[in-house]
Order: C-alpha cells, then sequence, then structure tokens
C-alpha cells in the first residue's frame, strides 16, 4: 500500500448492559496527513432484556435485543458488521496480584519483547479462584537485576526480569454466556474486554493517568470503577449499587411506578438539595402517573442526594482501601447513565473531596451527538481499544490475554448452535 494512500478499517464495540445494549461503529482513517484518527460512524443504544443486575437470565432475549442493535448499526454503516469486542462488566469481577520472574534469553542480555511476554506468562502461572478465567493481565512495573520501577525493560541488559502484575478475572459462565449471545447473534468476537478499563482508555488522557484519578461508571445495578497512577491501573472494584437504586427510592418515596420515577429522576433529579426552592412542585401526572400528584423538587432532590451520596461514599471507601483518599490529583471523571443526573460532579467534589468532571471521549472524532453522550463512553472505549490493536497489527500483553484461552475453544462450540 502506498504511504499517502487513505485506508479506512471498521471496529465495532458492543456495551451489553442491564438497561441498555449499546454499539459504537468506528473507523480507523490512516493516511499521510493523519497518521491516524478514529471517527465514530455509528452509535446504537437499544433496551436491554434477558439480563438482570449484570447476569444473563435469558438467552434468547439478550440475542433478540443484541441483534436488534447490530442491525440498526449495520444499516446506518451500509456494510455487515462481523466481528465486534464485547465489553465485560457485573459484580463478578475479581483481582489479585501476581509476580513474574525470568531469565533473560539473549546471550548479550538484552531485553526483548519475547521476554517481556515470557515474563508476563509466568505471572500467569497462579491458582486461578474456582470457576473464574484471567480476562486480561496488566504489567505494572518490571525490574531489571534487582533495578525496580522500570517502565519498559525493552533494550536494557540483565541476566533476571521481574514483573508486577494486576491479574483481572470473570466468571467462566458468565463468558460462555455472553459468548453464546453473541455469537448466536451472527457475528465474531474479537476479544473480550472490561467495560470500564475500555472507558478509561477514551475518557482520560495519560497525563492523568500519571498524576492519579479514578474513572467512575455509574450503571444500572452497579458503579464500576478503576484507579490509575504512574501511568498504570492501581485498582479496580465493582459496587454493587447504581441507578437503578435510585429510581427505586424515588418509586417507594413517591409511592409511584419504576416507570414515573424513572422519568421524574431523568427530568427532575438533582443531587444536590441544598438550594432548591421548597415551595416549587411536580405533578406526577405531568411524568406519566395515572393520577394527579403533587410532590416537591425537595424532596425529590432529598431522595437523590441520599442514594448518590452513598454510591460516593462507597466510592471514597474503595480509595481509602489502597490509602488514595482524598489523594488522586487529576481527580474523579463519572461516565455511564447514572452520572446524568443534575448536580452529581457537585456532590463528588464534597464527598470525595477531588477534583470532578463528567467524562466525554478525547480524541474521537464524530457526526453523531452520541459522541457527547456519556452512557456511550464504553462502547467507544471498545472501538478504541480495539482500532489500537488492529492498527498496530499484534496484542498487546497488558491488554488482553482471553481471547487466545477461551474464545476460540467456545467459537466451535456456539456457532454451531446459530440457527
Amino acid at each position: 500500500m502506498a504511504r499517502n494512500r487513505t485506508y479506512t478499517e471498521i471496529v465495532t464495540g458492543l456495551d451489553v448492559g442491564s438497561s441498555s445494549v449499546r454499539v459504537a461503529v468506528g473507523q480507523l482513517v490512516v493516511s499521510k496527513d493523519h497518521p491516524q484518527q478514529l471517527q465514530i460512524v455509528s452509535s446504537i443504544e437499544v433496551p436491554s432484556e434477558g439480563i438482570q443486575k449484570g447476569q444473563i437470565t435469558s438467552i434468547e432475549d439478550t440475542v433478540s435485543a443484541v441483534s436488534n442493535a447490530l442491525e440498526q448499526a449495520e444499516k446506518m454503516v451500509g456494510v455487515p458488521i462481523e466481528h465486534v469486542w464485547v465489553g465485560v462488566s457485573g459484580n463478578q469481577i475479581i483481582s489479585q496480584e501476581s509476580k513474574g520472574v525470568i531469565a533473560i534469553s539473549r546471550t548479550d542480555g538484552e531485553v526483548a519483547e519475547e521476554d517481556i511476554d515470557r515474563a508476563v506468562d509466568a505471572a500467569k502461572a497462579i491458582s486461578t479462584p474456582l470457576n473464574y478465567e484471567i480476562l486480561h493481565v496488566l504489567p505494572r512495573s518490571f525490574s531489571v537485576d534487582g533495578q525496580t520501577g522500570i517502565k519498559d525493560p525493552v533494550g536494557m541488559t540483565g541476566i533476571r526480569l521481574e514483573v508486577d502484575t494486576k491479574i483481572i478475572h470473570s466468571v467462566t459462565s458468565h463468558i460462555k454466556n455472553l459468548s453464546k449471545v453473541v455469537y448466536r447473534a451472527g457475528v465474531d468476537i474479537d476479544d473480550f474486554v472490561l467495560s470500564i478499563l475500555a472507558a478509561g482508555e477514551v475518557v482520560i488522557n495519560s497525563r492523568q493517568k500519571e498524576l492519579g484519578c479514578v474513572v467512575v461508571n455509574i450503571g444500572g445495578p452497579t458503579t464500576s470503577m478503576v484507579v490509575y497512577e504512574d501511568g498504570d491501573v492501581l485498582h479496580t472494584s465493582v459496587i454493587p449499587i447504581g441507578s437503578s437504586h435510585i429510581t427505586n427510592d424515588l418509586a417507594l418515596g413517591l409511592k409511584t411506578s419504576i416507570d414515573v420515577a424513572e422519568r421524574v429522576k431523568k427530568e427532575y433529579g438533582e443531587c444536590v438539595s441544598r438550594g432548591i426552592n421548597k415551595k416549587e412542585i411536580v405533578d406526577l401526572k405531568d411524568v406519566g402517573a395515572d393520577k394527579s400528584e403533587i410532590v416537591t423538587r425537595y424532596y425529590i432532590a432529598q431522595i437523590i442526594e441520599a442514594r448518590v451520596s452513598e454510591i460516593l461514599e462507597k466510592v471514597d471507601e474503595e480509595l481509602a482501601s489502597i490509602e488514595r483518599s482524598n489523594m488522586l490529583p487529576a481527580g474523579a471523571v463519572f461516565i455511564g447513565g447514572g452520572s446524568k443526573v443534575n448536580g452529581i460532579i457537585d456532590i463528588a467534589k464534597q464527598v470525595l473531596s477531588l477534583p470532578a468532571q463528567l467524562g466525554y471521549p478525547l480524541g474521537v472524532d464524530s457526526i453523531s451527538d452520541k459522541i457527547s453522550d456519556i452512557s456511550f463512553a464504553p462502547a467507544i472505549g471498545l472501538v478504541k481499544w480495539g482500532s489500537a490493536l488492529t492498527h498496530d497489527g499484534k496484542r498487546k500483553p497488558f491488554m488482553s490475554n482471553f481471547k487466545g484461552k477461551m474464545s476460540d475453544r467456545v467459537k466451535g462450540i456456539f456457532k454451531s448452535l446459530i440457527p
């Protein structure tokens, strides 16, 4: 291919959540003028079916929702979608530390890429929790002959190479069910990626990762978070409370239906009750209730504030468990549907005592306004993640190590089940 020629490659991210299925399709444009530019050409959101609290409860219903989203995306793109990067989320994610140690293979003692791969493979030789599979191996730092804190040891000289890693596991049954859903929808799987990690690749920059920050995804049933420091992943966690709990609280407090409570949250929700006029009223009939019922916006805000405060306090507890409470200079970045409630940034600054902001995709172009929807951050992050690996032409050990172990094995099984 000529150097000045422009070429494109379609990359698709599939984020299967408890409330929505989101598909983002990106086009990696490579040319002489723009060495690498990612454009989102399609972004689709459909209501999720067959998933509760992050777990697949009905294969057929989930296949229907995923197929619907992929068909709509294909219509917008104009070409068939044949393979996708699949996000993994839910409270079944666990992580542990591991160290890999090898002897440097070359006679001159120079560290090569192959040595790094072998060190990472050695770190994977641990006792995996029962019914769990390795999803990611994330190198944090290397050491060569006792010299610690090395980020990239390639080219250095020594005898012994060590790597400290964080290994992320996911429940095997969840991955198998998710694989079955995607293959029955008629597409192949490029790889599985932890959704919050993919989102972190697109909503924060390298300087924020170096200084230290936390990305918080407030989803439906859960809130997931990833902490970065010195450019590496320091901690990941899933909190079993999310925006659906806010809706449930409103339904109970206002004595109304879940659907009405959801509309109240979206149209009149506030995370901070202070400063709201206590005489300002809302008629629930205006948001779908069967009969007229008057409530104050102040009361609505009090209900939301209590639950959001609890979520943020749980986030702060996770930060305290790794001794990073109030100690992340780049602050907190919020994504996910639950982060759309007005005032989330103000209350986050109070509870976390950190700078806070909403997380919008960085370095990504799109003609769609969904690029500004923080709910799409994981799906767009999957596209960016996949495009980086596709463009580089090889799998990086710190990106993902699941596909070769699991996806190829289940692919033949589940593709035979496609009608």
